[in-house]
C-alpha cells in the first residue's frame, strides 16, 4: 500500500485491503479528498462507497493506472480533485485521466514528485494517520488483536519518514488503541469498543452543546501524548530506588531543580529548588497556603472581586475572612484595606477579566507586603500565553521573601496531571512543607516525567506551539468580530486561553439565550463577580478558545459570530 498527500487530496493504493481503506476512510474524514488507485478497479467500488458514506462532503474517486515504483504503485496530482474528465498534471511529467485511462510514469519522475509534492514527516500526516487508524477500530475494520505493519514498513509502504509512522503508533498506544509488545508487534488492542457509524439519533436533544467555550481548559487534543510518553520512559528507567518511597513531601528534587531553572528563564522567578514545594493543582497550594496563614494567627485575605469562588471556599474553610479589592478601568486596585494580612492576585493576567496588573500598581502592592508584613500570594495560571508582546515576568521576582509564587500545568499541558508548584518565602517554607503533610501527595511518576520533559526542551517546544495555536484563535475571534459584530469590545490583554468580550447594554441574557440554541456553551461575566462585590461590570461574555480542538474551533468561532452579530 501506498499514499501520497498533495494539498487537500490524498492518493491511494493498496485499499482494497484494511488498513489501506482505513486510512483512505480517516483522510476523507478529515475533509482530505481521496483517489483510488488500481490496476483494476473491480473491487475498489465497495470501498469508495464506504468512504462517501462516512464523509460525504470530500470527493472521491477511483482511478485505474499502471503505476509502479519499488513494487508499490502510486502517483501524485496538484490539487484541487477536479470531477470532470480531464487530465490533471503531475509534476509537468505524466497525467493521471478518468477512469479507464492507462498512465505510465518512470521511477524517477514518480521519486520527484514524491520528494517535491508528498508531505512525509508533517504533523498533520501523522495525526492522520492516528486518526485513520482510530476510526477503523471504532467502526470494526480493524477487529481487536489484528496485527499492524511495522513502523519500519508502513513508513516505507506511505513514502513518510519511519519516525513520523513510529510517533503515530505511540500516540495511540498511549491512547489504549493500540498494543506493543516485545516479539509481538503492534496490535488493535483487546478492549477497545467498537461502533458503527450512525447518523445522530433522532432522540437526541437538538440542544445538546457541541462546542464547549467555558474558561478553564486547554486544547486537551492537542497534549503532546508522544514525546509525553518518551519522557517516562526515560524517567522510569532512570529513576532511583528511593523515588519508589514515600518521599520528601516537598516534592522529587529533579522536578524542582528542573522547575527552578524553568521559572526563572520564562517567569523571572528568583527561588532555590530547596523553597519550591510540588502540590497537586493550585488549589491544593492555596489550601496549604491558608493553613500556614491561619495558624500564623492571620484573619483577612484581600482578593480580586471578580475570579473563582472556590478559592475563598478554602480560604473560609481555614477560618480566613476574604475582602474584594476593586476593579477599575486600569484593572484590580491591589493595595487592601487596612488589617489585610495577605492579598490573593492573577497580576498577569486576571481572570476573568483578562487585565494585567499596571507597572505601577505591580510595585504599590509588593510595597505593601515590605511595610506592613503583609504576604502576597502570585496565582500564575496562564502567564506564558502572552501573544502582543514578551510576558511582563511574576511578582515574585521583586521581592521573592514577600511574594509566594503560584504556578501550573494545567493550562500549558492538562489539568488531568494534577501538577502545580509553589516557590515560597525561605521564611514561610518549612511551615508549608509541615502544613502539606510528611507523605507526599504527588504521583512520583508524573513529577519524574515532568522534569524530563522541562529539562529536554520538550516543554518549552509544546509552550511555543501552544503559544501558536492560541494567538491563531484569538487572532481569528477578534477579526471575525470586527467584520461581523462591531458593537462587541474585546477586552483584556492579547494573553491567556481567554477573553471577555463586552456587549451591548442589556443584552446579555438574549446572547446566553441564543448560544444555548446554537449548542455553544459561554459563561457570562457575572457569572465569576464574587458575592458583595461594590462595581458590578456591563453586560459581557468569558469567551475560552483554548478549549476546542483545532479542528472544531473554525465552526465553533462561526456559531459564536452568529449569535453576536
Amino acid at each position: 500500500m501506498t499514499a501520497g498527500l498533495v494539498g487537500k487530496t490524498a492518493l491511494i493504493t493498496g485499499s482494497g485491503h484494511d488498513i489501506g481503506a482505513a486510512i483512505a476512510t480517516g483522510l476523507a474524514q478529515a475533509g482530505v479528498d481521496v483517489i483510488l488507485l488500481a490496476r483494476t478497479t473491480d473491487q475498489l467500488d465497495e470501498t469508495a462507497n464506504a468512504i462517501r458514506a462516512s464523509a460525504s462532503s470530500v470527493e472521491v474517486r477511483i482511478v485505474a493506472t499502471d503505476l509502479t515504483y519499488d513494487n508499490q504503485r502510486t502517483t501524485a496530482i496538484d490539487d484541487p480533485l477536479v470531477g470532470s474528465p480531464v487530465d490533471v498534471p503531475i509534476n509537468n511529467a505524466a497525467t493521471v485521466e478518468p477512469l479507464g485511462a492507462r498512465t505510465t510514469i518512470s521511477p524517477a519522475q514518480l521519486r520527484q514528485a514524491f520528494e517535491n509534492d508528498l508531505i512525509r514527516a508533517g504533523r498533520s500526516v501523522r495525526r492522520a494517520l492516528a486518526e485513520a487508524v482510530r476510526e477503523a477500530v471504532r467502526t470494526g475494520r480493524l477487529a481487536p488483536g489484528t496485527r499492524l505493519p511495522s513502523s519500519r514498513q508502513l513508513a516505507a509502504d506511505l513514502g513518510l519518514a519511519r519516525n513520523t509512522v513510529a510517533d503515530a503508533y505511540a500516540d495511540l498506544v498511549a491512547e489504549g488503541w493500540l498494543t506493543a509488545r516485545r516479539g509481538s508487534g503492534t496490535l488493535v488492542a483487546d478492549r477497545m469498543i467498537t461502533r458503527p457509524i450512525l447518523a445522530r439519533s433522532a432522540t437526541e436533544p437538538s440542544g445538546a452543546p457541541c462546542h464547549d467555550l467555558i474558561p478553564g481548559n486547554p486544547d486537551l487534543t492537542a497534549f503532546p501524548r508522544a514525546a509525553w510518553l518518551k519522557a517516562i520512559r526515560r524517567a522510569v528507567a532512570a529513576a532511583p530506588d528511593d523515588a519508589l518511597g514515600y518521599g520528601d513531601p516537598r516534592g522529587r528534587p529533579e522536578l524542582r531543580a528542573a522547575l527552578a531553572d524553568h521559572l526563572a528563564r520564562a517567569r523571572g522567578v528568583n527561588v532555590s529548588p530547596e523553597h519550591i514545594l510540588i502540590c497537586a493543582g493550585v488549589s491544593h497550594g492555596l489550601q496549604i497556603l491558608s493553613g500556614v496563614l491561619a495558624g500564623r494567627g492571620a484573619r483577612n485575605v484581600a482578593v480580586e472581586s471578580y475570579g473563582l469562588d472556590r478559592y475563598c471556599g478554602l480560604l473560609a474553610a481555614a477560618g480566613l475572612k476574604t475582602l474584594l479589592l476593586p476593579l477599575d478601568t486600569r484593572g484590580t486596585d491591589p493595595v487592601p484595606p487596612v488589617g489585610t494580612d495577605a492579598v490573593l492576585l492573577t497580576p498577569a493576567h486576571q481572570f476573568p477579566v483578562g487585565t494585567a496588573l499596571q507597572r505601577d500598581r505591580r510595585t504599590a502592592v509588593v510595597d505593601w507586603a515590605r511595610r506592613t508584613g503583609g504576604l502576597v500570594l502570585e496565582d500564575d495560571y496562564d502567564g506564558e500565553f502572552r501573544f502582543d508582546r514578551q510576558s511582563v515576568g511574576a511578582l515574585q521576582g521583586l521581592d521573592p521573601d514577600c511574594v509566594v509564587y503560584l504556578g501550573t500545568a494545567s493550562k500549558t499541558l492538562a489539568p488531568g496531571l494534577r501538577l502545580a508548584w509553589m516557590a515560597l518565602p525561605p521564611t514561610l517554607a518549612e511551615e508549608a512543607v509541615a502544613a502539606k503533610g510528611q507523605i507526599d501527595s504527588c504521583e512520583v511518576f508524573s513529577q519524574l516525567t515532568m522534569a524530563d520533559f522541562i529539562t529536554s526542551g520538550a516543554y518549552d517546544r509544546h509552550v511555543r506551539a501552544a503559544r501558536r495555536r492560541y494567538r491563531n484563535r484569538r487572532d481569528a475571534l477578534v477579526t471575525a468580530l470586527a467584520q461581523h459584530a462591531p458593537k462587541v469590545r474585546v477586552i483584556g490583554a492579547a494573553a491567556g486561553l481567554h477573553t471577555v468580550l463586552g456587549l451591548p447594554p442589556g443584552t446579555e441574557q438574549r446572547v446566553l439565550q441564543s448560544a444555548t440554541r446554537q449548542g455553544l456553551k459561554v459563561a457570562s461575566l457575572s457569572r465569576y463577580r464574587r458575592e458583595r462585590s461594590l462595581n458590578a461590570m456591563a453586560d459581557a461574555i468569558v469567551v475560552g478558545y483554548g478549549v476546542p480542538s483545532d479542528a472544531a474551533w473554525p465552526q465553533a468561532l462561526s456559531a459564536l459570530v452568529r449569535i453576536l452579530s
